[in-house]
């Protein structure tokens, strides 16, 4: 066998690349990107030769990740909410124990990770509030220097955890998509380039490979807590996880993971994966619908995390979406705060309205998934990160 080679394979075009520092989108399809449309070109990073060895196949070497404990979230079983909707079991994955309260640690560690390698001291990124509180967690425990341009308008618990850590933050009077674009401006200044990397989502490569760790460990616990023994394998076809999705990075991320456990012979087909979005925010949902993406729609939805107008990694998340046989749901605003409360005061998980987006999607199809179903709601932040629409929610108002 060849010794294990890691490159970025584009989404579009299927050409290899090497896995090197400045390298984002493809350099042939990337260009074709159209302004205020979701990105072509994507890369995923993925190994030639020998299956990589290790608990979860990844391109960056243990040693250079951030000193913090990352992934290896819990898995709470909800039987009480189970019950309550009339289904035999119900998994909620609860990444609001990360260090930064966040999914998007998992992307921000290897980020953090590769860079410690490359010698690369500042990272760049825009976000909506999540992936900015992350990735400045994460450089404060790498030494990192983070630079982060955030809406002006996100939850104010998301801009506190950025200052604390340390961070340089840049509001903007405006959607995340203004913030991308500006915080690509400053990446790409040709005196800050050769020393600040880009993680803005889809964007750079190992934003969605940090994101697919999830699946390896959902089908470790679901092993520990299914038994599932000789069949295990089998257990693609009675998975379904609901992931809350704005711009498709960690619906992308999930599948990527749940493809590489079928490469590696773990599993024998990609399990049934929901897209649960916003009706405010829905341009996935659509796409899946109508066969492709129109133009892009001003987001509206108290569910920040999950806000965006044009979903930069629409079109692969679309692209796996189809080729797995994937779903897509779009909830209300009113529902989506429903199912918050709901979770929380029957399974004691206090999810931000973008992971209820998803629990939300669980509530209304429940009882048409099949008797067998192991359902696994992804709640991807904490629900002390954006407190304002749950203290309107429970009679509190708005401050």
């Amino acid at each position: 066998m060849n010794p294990t080679k890691w490159v970025y394979a584009c989404s579009s075009c299927g050409k290899l690349f090497p896995l090197e520092k400045g390298r984002y989108l493809c350099p042939e399809c990337g260009p074709k990107s159209i302004p205020a449309r979701p990105l072509e070109g994507i890369l995923e990073a993925v190994w030639e030769g020998e299956a990589p060895t290790g608990r979860v196949p990844l391109p960056v070497e243990a040693k250079w990740f951030p000193p913090l404990a990352v992934g290896n979230t819990p898995l709470r079983a909800a039987p009480r909410l189970a019950a309550e909707l009339g289904v035999p079991a119900l998994y909620l994955k609860d990444d609001g124990a990360e260090p930064s309260g966040s999914f998007k640690d998992r992307a921000s560690a290897l980020v953090a990770a590769f860079a410690r390698r490359e010698g690369i001291g500042e990272i760049v990124l825009a976000s909506t509030g999540n992936a900015a509180s992350s990735m400045s967690c994460m450089g404060a425990a790498a030494g990192l220097a983070v630079t982060v341009f955030v809406p002006a308008k996100a939850p104010v618990a998301k801009r506190v955890q950025v200052l604390q850590y340390g961070a340089t933050m840049i509001p903007v009077d405006g959607s995340y998509d203004l913030a991308y674009e500006k915080s690509l401006e400053y990446s790409l200044d040709p005196v800050r380039a050769p020393r600040v990397m880009s993680r803005n989502t889809a964007y750079n490569p190992l934003t969605i490979e940090g994101k697919k760790t999830v699946a390896f460990e959902l089908l470790e616990e679901l092993e520990l807590a299914e038994s599932f023994g000789a069949g295990k394998k089998a257990a693609g076809a009675r998975l379904h996880v609901f992931v809350p999705t704005g711009d498709g990075a960690i619906l992308c991320g999930v599948y990527k993971g749940f493809e590489d456990l079928v490469r590696l012979g773990r599993l024998d087909r990609v399990p049934t994966i929901w897209a649960c979005q916003a009706d405010g925010s829905s341009a996935i949902f659509r796409a899946l619908r109508d066969g492709g993406f129109g133009e892009s729609v001003p987001s509206d939805t108290v569910a920040d995390s999950i806000a965006v107008d044009a979903p930069r990694a629409g079109i692969l998340a679309l692209k796996k979406l189809q080729h797995h046989a994937g779903r897509a749901l779009a909830l209300p605003d009113s529902e989506i705060l429903a199912a918050q409360r709901l979770a929380s005061s029957r399974a004691g998980v206090f999810m931000e309205p973008s992971s209820a987006a998803a629990m939300a999607a669980f509530i209304r199809v429940a009882k048409d998934l099949p008797p067998d179903a192991l359902p696994v709601v992804l709640a991807t932040g904490s629900g002390l990160k954006d407190v304002r629409s749950a203290a309107r929610a429970v009679g509190l108002g708005a401050d």
